[in-house]
């Protein structure tokens, strides 16, 4: 059982926003499971008036809370211990004092603590491991979503033991812009046992949309109101809605202000299509998946982590985002964004259509739920789970203060440093240790090995939570190749030859433990290909190759590589794959930085070409995901032909990423099929 302390520097119940929701669903999902959970937290405004309002609040739902004095109010809510700061304003005293009382061998923090108040207590807790969630990249101090960077905190960070994006995106700009190696588990659960109700219906009142503000396109809201005056449209007011946001949403004859609820039935119920027209880069947005799951098609920006959360289903329109914030906040303490003009035209079309072609709203209904209910089946807290477990295997992060540059370093030179650092760390890590399998040594002797090969413009990080989960049948080694995450400095490779070549002089040393191979999308040819390297070679090959979401090699049979695209056009493809960025694709400035790996991978695989030999002699896995348009079980039968062993064939809810939202099957399947035999 672990003791585990949540730092929510926020209102954690009743919740005001998205983010505060989710954290309560996960604190309550580790209570669940066993463990001890305390969560420290406080009121919006601290007083007398605040503490009796809490007090109020919680009986008129049930909950019985009790009041230190005038102080802090103590409640259970879903097993979890609450501990509320209403009436004194010292919150690190009283964080500290928490941390005494709970010695917890966990600390979770967030980005609802942007300035880093309790953070910076939690890293000196003796024994525990600390966890920062990064739900929004406004609220982290690097990079171009940052509304302030700062060198000195970025470098703070780094004492966390443990950093997790919301999404792939998040994930992606933390590693991207600070050097920090952050992964991607599921943060936002959904209400357990919810059902899911059916609520999206065409004759549904209002086409809604929560927490109308500056930074969530409250202009584009009222524009679509101005021009569609015989649509009815609802307005939420939330933590980021100012007085005279809410004004001029009142002037508007056709939107009605609906009251704040925690309970987002009672709003959907009422809501044929949900908006999220935001300008600054979301980080996911948990109403887009709440309605969608509910059979409410959402409209959404084609911004942030929203391209992950609307899982394929139409429609996401683009956006002018936000790339500059004044150093203010305003008067509800969110940072001043200088909103550049917005096209409402788009938006209008496509609302339109909706709002008139009940055949197409129903289409996208049916589309929107489907896609939500296969992603929640497999939305649970054992990743995350994991991933704690795991940290508690390892030595904590060192106490003392952080390096704290003497001068204000310029973005650029911030990332040469964190890769500087991460190549040092590297050079200091014992003898023997591959850029190109990092962490390979660290498993038991003699256990089999699992290298997991990446797809396009991936890297080794989404690996790492594997490797607890199929500990015991597997040590997974996560292949990472040049140019991505602490390899960036170096040039990517273009072409498959030179690539398998070097992988062959890499992995030579090691093929003497029992090992099997694993590749997805582009790393399954890779993986593929290095096998029939290592057979060539005269050296022993996979106990098992398993690949993943790619068409059997000999559809590439006398390929002639196609007219490299235009970069526009490049874009465009990458914006149907799951876990990209479209804030960077939308910044020419941030593609050249992010970019260089994922071209060379589609050069690399765009000028593949197959070449006829022998099966090979080993037991051959074809995995894919059953909503994959692209990788049918056509193509994944056709693997049968690439070995005289035994052949077996996998499908897994989901889409080509079906490895992240069928995650817990997909490890299933790998334990029992390393297994066998």
């Amino acid at each position: 059982m672990m003791r585990i302390l949540l730092a929510h520097n926020s209102t954690y119940f009743p919740a005001q926003g998205g983010g505060d929701k989710s954290n309560r669903l996960l604190m309550e999902a580790l209570a669940s499971r066993g463990h001890a959970v305390r969560v420290v937290t406080r009121v919006e405004n601290f007083g007398v008036r605040a503490h009796e309002r809490l007090v109020a609040e919680l009986a008129s739902r049930g909950i019985a809370a009790e009041a230190a004095g005038g102080e802090s109010i103590s409640y259970e809510l879903g097993g979890v211990s609450v501990r509320a700061l209403t009436g004194d304003p010292h919150l690190r005293t009283f964080f500290q004092r928490q941390i005494d009382d709970f010695d917890p061998s966990i600390i979770v923090t967030s980005t609802d603590d942007p300035g880093q108040i309790l953070f910076d207590l939690a890293v000196k807790a003796p024994r525990a491991r600390v966890v920062y969630l990064v739900r929004a990249t406004i609220a982290v101090p690097f990079g171009p979503d940052s509304s302030m960077v700062s060198a000195a905190k970025t470098d703070s960070l780094r004492r966390a033991d443990a950093v997790v994006g919301v999404s792939h995106y998040v994930a992606g700009y933390v590693r991207e812009w600070s050097g920090l190696d952050a992964v991607h588990v599921p943060i936002s659960l959904l209400e357990p046992g919810a059902g899911f109700p059916l609520l999206g219906r065409f004759e549904n009142a209002y086409v809604s949309m929560v927490n109308p503000c500056a930074v969530k396109g409250i202009s584009i809201f009222l524009a679509l109101a101005d021009r569609m005056p015989g649509i009815s449209f609802a307005a939420i007011p939330a933590w980021g809605t100012l007085r005279e946001e809410i004004a001029a949403l009142a002037s508007r004859p056709n939107i009605t202000l609906l009251p704040r609820t925690d309970n987002i039935d009672t709003l959907l119920e009422r809501t044929r299509i949900m908006l999220v027209p935001s300008v600054w880069a979301e980080a996911r947005s948990r109403v887009v998946l709440e309605a969608m799951s509910r059979g409410v098609p959402v409209m959404a920006s084609d911004v942030g982590g929203l391209h992950e959360a609307k899982l394929g289903v139409p429609y996401l329109i683009r956006v002018n985002p936000i790339v500059r914030y004044k150093p203010s906040v305003d008067a509800g303490m969110v940072p001043v964004a200088e909103v550049p003009p917005q096209d409402p035209a788009p938006w209008e079309e496509a609302l339109r259509r909706m709002c008139a072609d009940r055949a197409h709203w129903e289409e996208i209904a049916a589309a929107s739920r489907k896609a939500a209910l296969e992603y929640a089946k497999n939305l649970n807290v054992l990743p995350f789970e994991r991933l704690l477990a795991e940290l508690l295997t390892r030595p904590k992060r060192g106490i003392g203060p952080a390096t704290v540059s003497k001068a204000p370093l310029s973005e650029e030179k911030r990332r040469l440093l964190a890769l500087m650092l991460k190549r040092r760390a590297q050079s200091a890590s014992k003898a023997g240790t591959s850029h190109w399998f990092p962490g390979i040594e660290d498993g038991p002797a003699g256990r089999q090995r699992l290298f997991c090969f990446p797809w396009a413009g991936g890297g080794a990080l989404p690996f790492r939570p594997w490797r607890e989960p199929l500990k015991c049948e597997a040590a997974v080694v996560a292949v990472r190749l040049p140019g991505r995450e602490s390899r960036a400095a170096e040039a990517p490779v273009e072409r498959m030859e030179p690539l398998i070549e070097a992988l062959l002089e890499q992995i030579r040393p090691h093929v003497e433990t029992p090992y099997s191979f694993f590749g997805h999308s582009m790393g399954a040819g890779i993986a593929f290909e290095l096998a029939r390297a290592l057979r060539r070679n005269g050296l022993p090959g996979p106990g098992r190759l398993i690949v993943s979401g790619a068409r059997a090699p000999q559809y590439r049979l006398n390929h002639r590589p196609p007219p490299e695209p235009t970069l526009r056009d490049f874009i465009e493809e990458l914006r149907r794959l799951e876990g990209f960025p479209p804030s960077v694709l939308n910044n020419p400035e941030l593609l050249k930085l992010a970019l260089p790996s994922l071209l060379a991978d589609a050069r690399l695989y765009r000028h593949y070409s197959y070449l006829p030999e022998a099966p090979l002699e080993t037991a051959l896995f074809a995995y894919g995901g059953e909503a994959d348009p692209n990788v049918t079980a056509e193509y994944l039968n056709a693997w049968s032909e690439q070995t005289s062993a035994a052949f077996f064939r996998r499908e897994f809810k989901g889409g080509h990423f079906y490895v992240e939202s069928a995650q817990t099957a997909l490890l299933a399947a790998l334990r029992a099929d390393l297994k066998a035999g």
